[in-house]
């Protein structure tokens, strides 16, 4: 196992304060934002001085019923050979759903969903990884993610998923500390259980960053302070296994470089602190007078320590287990209380999707409806056809027709599938599309310029029935024309300017009123 120390995610906002910033072992930056033969200075700069970087991958979806893209995994090792990197990252998540297994249309989160926790999707995912793991030039590590929602009936607690996961496949860990306190307080379950299941000699790093709590509900930006919960739980961590590597993650409201270098210190200490819990754990207790020594008897042939042990044994004192090398790391610093962290939005290549799904009532696989192309596909992951397809061929479908169903929910506006708290549903939703909002602002910056206050109410009203069809610059292009073509916005040389804004960048001028109007009535249509 690659031994990283203490890092933090790179981001071109941050750059310069990245390169100044002492202690910095290591760095990650999320692979969709660079390109292999054309790193960014800051990187090579860092790089030259024999800082490790590590490509983290958003848009696999190796979580989702359909197998991983040959192209995006090439591009993913592509990255870690351009930079030299000792392992990649992904997480254990879905990004997409629908399209042929389905046969329904692709669409397209724009962020990071969780996978349900069920056999199935096990097995799904087991294929999925050794596919990657095949593919790729370097090790691969995980993560484990943060969630609003649980799906219903899940078989497995998150330890034990993650745990099968690396039984079945050797796959590495990256462990979001941060993401067990979210799924704390929104799921209820309990990080030191996950952490207690967890093949902790598996892990290959560690996430820090903070969020923040809203009406009972933890949001993983990473734009805010970590919190004391999350750090405790690094803490329980650092006494269970010494992690080879820690980064703190920041990807928005970056705070001067002084308060992230005091992060950073935060984290050593607070890993010196869980080091030093483990070393008290292993000190054996004064002896006290030896009890009167009483036959154990094991069958004969068994073994301790490698050795055979014969079939009686006088047992005079407790055995006590101690660790082979008790090293504490220590803080070069004492341990600072600072603010912020955020969480990276899945920013960079474009993710293909298609049409969204249209309204309609879930139904089963013999049962569906096609409304104006789209197809309403089935709410559980019981409503598997039934006809005769290898078992992790029908796996995938079934996979498939849930992760299908909860995202056209999600995106589209279609109904709820059975089981789900509908409530927060309704608040990954505006998730959703309020994170899809930031990135087409940060794609297209002039948007906001042209249409002031008015852009995010008016883009978050777009996106509740119209999910990406093409990525995030698609998605600001085709934005723009749903405003031109309901005289959008208002004001005439705003109109103009935005109208101008469309031209240079789709290469041909906006539906004249007739198009629109065929437009209009053939929405009317679909909508009936």
């Amino acid at each position: 196992m690659t031994e990283l120390g203490i890092g933090i995610g790179w981001r071109p906002e941050i750059a310069e304060a990245v390169e100044a910033l002492p202690g910095v072992d290591w760095v990650e930056v999320v692979a969709e934002n660079i390109c292999a033969d054309h790193l960014p200075d800051p990187l090579t700069r860092l790089r030259e001085r024999g800082v490790t970087v590590v490509p983290h991958g958003v848009s696999l979806g190796l979580g989702g019923a359909d197998r991983p893209d040959p192209a995006r995994l090439a591009a993913l090792g592509e990255k870690a050979v351009a930079l030299g990197a000792p392992l990649v990252t992904e997480h254990i998540a879905f990004v997409r759903a629908g399209g042929p297994l389905t046969a329904s249309p692709l669409l397209e989160a724009g962020h990071l969903l969780p996978v349900p926790r069920t056999r199935d999707a096990l097995d799904v995912l087991c294929e999925n990884v050794r596919i990657a793991q095949d593919a790729l030039p370097v090790p691969l590590a995980l993560e484990n993610i943060a969630a609003l929602i649980a799906w219903p009936g899940e078989e497995l607690t998150e330890g034990q998923f993650l745990a099968e996961l690396v039984e079945r496949t050797g796959v590495r860990l990256l462990i979001d500390v941060a993401n067990l306190h979210t799924n704390h307080v929104n799921r209820g379950e309990d990080p030191a259980k996950a952490l207690s299941e967890l093949p902790v000699e598996a892990i290959a790093y560690v996430h820090v960053a903070g969020g923040v709590e809203r009406d009972g509900v933890w949001h993983d930006t990473h734009a805010h302070p970590v919190s004391r919960p999350v750090l405790d739980i690094l803490a329980d961590l650092a006494s269970r296994v010494a992690p080879p590597g820690v980064l703190l993650e920041r990807d928005d409201d970056f705070p001067p470089a002084e308060e992230l270098a005091a992060e950073l210190t935060m984290i050593r200490g607070t890993v010196a602190r869980g080091r030093a819990t483990a070393l008290r754990r292993t000190v054996t207790p004064a002896r006290r007078p030896a009890a009167p020594a009483q036959p154990l008897l094991i069958g004969a042939g068994a073994r301790v320590s490698g050795g055979a042990m014969p079939s009686a044994v006088a047992v005079a004192d407790p055995v006590v287990e101690t660790v082979a090398d008790p090293v504490v790391e220590t803080a070069a610093d004492p341990v600072v209380e600072t603010a912020a962290a955020t969480k990276a939005v899945a920013t960079g290549e474009a993710i293909a999707a298609t049409e969204a799904v249209a309204a309609g009532e879930a139904m089963t696989v013999a049962d569906t409806v096609t409304v104006a192309g789209a197809v309403a596909v089935p709410c559980t992951l019981a409503d598997a056809d039934a006809s005769p397809t290898p078992p992790l061929d029908a796996a995938r479908q079934r996979v498939g027709l849930a992760q299908a169903s909860l995202l056209s929910a999600l995106v589209a506006g279609t109904p709820a599938p059975e089981g789900f708290d509908s409530r927060r549903l309704g608040v990954q939703s505006r998730a959703l599309a309020a994170k899809r909002a930031g990135v087409v602002a940060k794609v297209a910056p002039e948007l906001p310029e042209i249409l002031g206050k008015g852009f995010r109410p008016a883009f978050l009203s777009y996106a509740r029935t119209r999910p990406m069809t093409g990525g995030y610059r698609r998605d600001a292009l085709d934005f723009a024309e749903h405003l031109l073509l309901a005289n959008r916005p208002e004001d005439p040389a705003a109109r103009r300017r935005l109208t101008e804004w469309w031209q240079d960048r789709s290469g041909s001028r906006p539906p004249g009123r007739a198009v629109r109007l065929a437009r209009a009535a053939r929405h009317v249509l679909v909508r009936r």
